[in-house]
């Protein structure tokens, strides 16, 4: 974990560098507003976009490791996280509450590793939250606004800061979408079953006569299986009754008769008295008792022809559940939902006359709602170029023009419009897509026009511009400052230079250097403020010799 400073919200707060090209090791924190970093020719001011660009997800490239080690690392922290970014990182459960660290390192071999807030992840991954976080705009770099898919949003936001009830256009063209998309997937749908009807109609019906005829009901199967259950139970109970009563009278010759029996002939015996009255006493009270046991044996008789009748009612009623793959208790709703297709079918109509109507009043109402969101960005797209054009000529750009292109599209959720903005910098030329229409220095400034005037839709990245200033010099390169000063009011800027008009706008101005010391040469970076931020804006307008006039000059340039 690396610890670092924190600032405002949305934006790099700092970089750990570690073993890059000549960075041996190096430590950056940097503020809100404009970050300006400057130094000589061959300094190192590349290595340090290098390795910002590593550490959000650049491919990689061996080349960047430094001489003698094995492995090279880059850390980058950011204090906020965008909307964008959160929901790229609940994907792998990520917790971005307390910031963004991104972590990336590269070895000899080739190998590249990289972590976000210490969990492993894809550099694809990396790439896709570093995207998120920082515009680069230089003359290699992949701008966003190049990317024609971003266009419209960037319009949109636009247009919300600049058009009003604009996003209440939005959700009305949202929502009657929604309805309209509804509406044809529900005709659709009925489309789909008229084409099978012919076919399952006759199935349909077959199978709700068949249900209605059996009119399950639901808890049916359990009450019926309990009655079956209990009717096996006592049809079993009773032939286990006729068994006792059978050895209670083997051979048709009851037990208790044969007691009684026993006991008269006892009685026979002659004498004073009998010496077995005793035992003729108990003989006769054990007759009656298994006589009275007898009698209360009776079994029961089963109703065999009801058990039959819930059998088949049972049965009847699985195999029906088995026909539909469903349990018994769901019968009811199968026939529910098989009538319903089949009253669709036999209704099918009116219901297609009437569907078709809703569709037809819900694309009119979508239609309506895109064609006043169409205008709207219509006229955000006015406002756009008005605005931009005016910022173009300070930026030796006053030949260029600007405009946004409309092309119709299928009906979604955001509209009837393909939108890409178009650009030509020559009178004569026809327009362009922006990535095609400049190169270099151009771009960078073009680029930058574009944010300053889109300030708001840009959701709080940081911009990092190197070669702005290419080509150019005096009143040009103080426009291309105070616009860049503009910029950072709302969004952090890091800002490589060798302007000095560039350099005087900075909020923090960091200084690089390259040294040489037992044969190695390192590059190190550090800010500066005071009469040393003061001699190396001199140093920019005169050079190698810092002289008095130099110095005033870099006085009257610096504004913060």
């Amino acid at each position: 974990m690396y610890l670092l400073c924190r600032y405002n919200s949305g934006m790099l707060i700092g970089l750990n560098i570690s073993n890059i090209v000549l960075i041996e090791k190096l430590n950056l924190e940097f503020g809100a507003g404009l970050n300006i970093l400057t130094g000589e020719t061959g300094a190192g001011k590349s290595i340090l976009l290098d390795a910002l660009s590593l550490a959000l997800g650049a491919r990689s490239d061996v080349g960047l490791v430094r001489h003698g080690c094995d492995m090279a690392s880059v850390v980058a922290e950011f204090d906020a996280v965008p909307t964008q970014a959160v929901k790229i990182l609940s994907e792998y459960d990520i917790d971005s509450s307390d910031g963004l660290i991104l972590r990336r390192t590269l070895t000899t071999d080739g190998k590249s590793r990289a972590w976000i807030n210490d969990t492993p992840v894809s550099i694809k991954t990396l790439k896709a939250v570093g995207d998120t976080l920082i515009e680069i705009h230089g003359q290699f770099a992949n701008h966003t606004l190049l990317n024609q898919t971003t266009h419209r949003t960037t319009l949109d936001t636009f247009a919300e800061n600049n058009i009003d009830n604009f996003g209440l256009l939005q959700a009305r063209v949202r929502k009657a979408y929604c309805a309209y998309h509804d509406a044809e997937k529900r005709l659709n749908e009925l489309r789909e079953l008229l084409e099978r009807s012919a076919t399952e109609r006759e199935y349909l019906e077959h199978n709700v006569a068949e249900l209605r005829a059996l009119n399950p009901l639901p808890g049916e199967e359990e009450e019926l299986s309990t009655k079956r259950a209990n009717m096996m139970n006592a049809e079993k109970n009773s032939a286990i009754l006729g068994e006792a009563l059978e050895a209670l009278s083997p051979r048709g010759n009851s037990l208790d008769a044969q007691l009684f029996n026993v006991a008269h002939i006892l009685q026979r015996i002659r004498g004073d008295e009998n010496p077995y009255s005793e035992q003729i006493d108990k003989l006769y009270d054990l007759a009656e008792s298994v006589a009275e046991i007898a009698q209360s044996l009776t079994p029961e008789t089963t109703d065999m022809d009801n058990m039959d009748s819930i059998e088949e009612r049972l049965f009847a009623i699985r195999a029906a559940a088995r026909k539909h793959h469903v349990p018994a208790d769901e019968l009811p709703r199968v026939l529910n939902e098989m009538s319903d297709q089949l009253n669709v079918i036999d209704n099918s109509d009116a219901e297609l006359q009437k569907l078709t109507t809703v569709v037809k009043q819900c694309r009119a109402e979508f239609d309506v709602a895109a064609t006043y969101l169409s205008d709207a960005r219509k006229a955000a797209a006015n406002s756009l170029r008005t605005n931009l054009l005016s910022e173009l000529p300070d930026l030796k750009l006053g030949s260029a023009d600007f405009m946004v292109e409309f092309n119709g599209v299928a009906p979604s959720a955001t509209g009837i419009d393909d939108i890409t903005f178009m650009i030509k910098t020559n009178p004569g030329s026809p327009f362009a897509p922006l990535h095609r229409a400049a190169s270099g220095g151009e771009l960078a400034r073009l680029m930058l026009a574009m944010r300053v005037v889109l300030t708001g839709a840009s959701k709080k990245l940081s911009f990092v511009f190197d070669e702005i200033d290419t080509g150019i010099s005096g009143a040009t390169a103080s426009a291309v400052g105070a616009r860049l000063n503009r910029l950072a009011h709302s969004n952090q800027a890091l800002v490589i230079t060798h302007s000095a008009q560039v350099a005087g706008y900075a909020n923090r101005h960091f200084k690089i250097s390259k040294s040489v010391a037992d044969d190695k040469t390192t590059t190190s970076v550090r800010e500066i403020s005071g009469d040393e931020r003061t001699n190396e804006v001199a140093r920019i307008i005169s050079g190698a010799e810092i002289t008095p006039e130099s110095i005033t000059m870099a006085k009257t340039l610096i504004k913060n």
